[in-house]
């Protein structure tokens, strides 16, 4: 079977591998429908092995070369004895977390445990493929009004809904979003479907923060590099003191540095991006304005059917972040190196597989 495999940074191929043999008990066989790319690809592509592992991982066995993906939609062609939760033909969205039952694991909590992996960084399969093999606890059934580009998309709106609740937005809340890359528009979208009736997005890109009016277009759009952010909040919130909540997805210091200026006394930070070196801020607004500052990752496994049902419902839209969408043998050149051009104009591109 063909699939895109990251051999070492900057070394990213389209190749033949050998298909899946046969299954375990708990495993299930997949042909993914869709696939996109994440943040963390580029990552992995243009700067790691961070998520894969030159070593094998010791929980999963994997090892470089990787099949990337871990954003996708499925079709289960075979199931393992003890399967119970899916049959062949079921659509399903993956859960790409995988844990041991230790005490993370049992809460559901996989990404706190120390042998946490990752289906497409640390599982030896991942969704750019022709095939994928995943455990029973990875997938989830897709009902029948969610298509297959949103059951590709649960996976990052999972990680807004839990940035959303870390957040504790809740109706009639005002809130601020900075950085507006797919996480960050997807957070602007969950934060509306949580209730938020005043959403601030703060972006240097304009290009990207045009973007916002089509996604939420009650949001309203700050470019810091010309907008003063928090004259314009405080402008906009009660007796001008700040929004009850900030979502931190740029990953840059002077992000940080605007949430805790603009977010009010006793508010609420999350710390969404990976932010790669130290910052330095003035922790003592912190402490005079006793802000809660949350770090967040990732999600809990049990969040999918609660996604699923906003997805549903068609309150939270999130196929409408996607710009693109390209084949596997245009994967690469289309895709993940177009995404790592600073002049691309896409918000969000998805690998058609099928």
């Amino acid at each position: 079977m063909k699939a895109i495999r990251f051999h070492d940074r900057n070394d990213l191929r389209l190749e033949d591998v050998a298909a899946p043999g046969p299954l375990k008990p708990e495993e299930i066989l997949l042909k993914p429908i869709v696939c996109g790319i994440c943040g963390s690809d580029l990552h992995e592509y243009a700067h790691g092995p961070i998520g894969a592992r030159r070593t094998a991982h010791p929980f999963t066995g994997a090892s470089m070369p990787q099949i990337l993906g871990h954003e996708f939609s499925a079709t289960v062609e075979a199931i393992g004895d003890g399967v119970t939760n899916v049959k062949v033909g079921d659509r399903v969205s993956i859960q790409p977390q995988m844990s041991p039952k230790d005490h993370f694991g049992r809460k559901g909590w996989y990404q706190l445990s120390p042998e946490f992996a990752v289906v497409g960084f640390s599982w030896p399969w991942g969704g750019m493929a022709q095939q994928a093999v995943v455990k029973d606890y990875n997938v989830f059934k897709v009902p029948d009004g969610v298509s297959d580009v949103q059951a590709a998309l649960v996976e990052p709106a999972a990680v807004a809904v839990h940035a959303v609740d870390r957040a504790g937005i809740s109706p009639g809340n005002s809130v601020l979003i900075t950085g507006l890359g797919p996480i960050g528009a997807l957070c602007a979208m969950a934060a509306r479907a949580a209730g938020a009736t005043t959403i601030f997005v703060s972006e240097t890109n304009e290009q990207r923060l045009s973007q916002i009016r089509d996604l939420v277009p009650e949001a309203i759009p700050i470019n810091p590099r010309h907008d003063d952010l928090v004259e314009i909040i405080r402008q906009k919130t009660i007796e001008g003191l700040g929004v009850d909540a900030s979502i931190e997805c740029a990953g840059v210091e002077a992000s940080v540095d605007g949430c805790i200026d603009a977010t009010r006394p006793q508010g609420r930070i999350v710390q969404l991006a990976l932010i790669p070196e130290r910052v330095k801020t003035d922790l003592l607004k912190l402490v005079f304005k006793d802000i809660d500052l949350r770090g967040v990752i990732a999600y809990p496994t049990d969040i999918w059917p609660r996604v699923l049902e906003l997805i549903s419902s068609g309150r939270f839209p999130v196929e409408r972040i996607v710009t693109s969408t390209v084949t596997m043998e245009q994967g690469i050149s289309a895709g993940f190196d177009l995404l790592l051009d600073p002049s691309n104009r896409e918000m969000k591109v998805l690998i058609d597989l099928t």
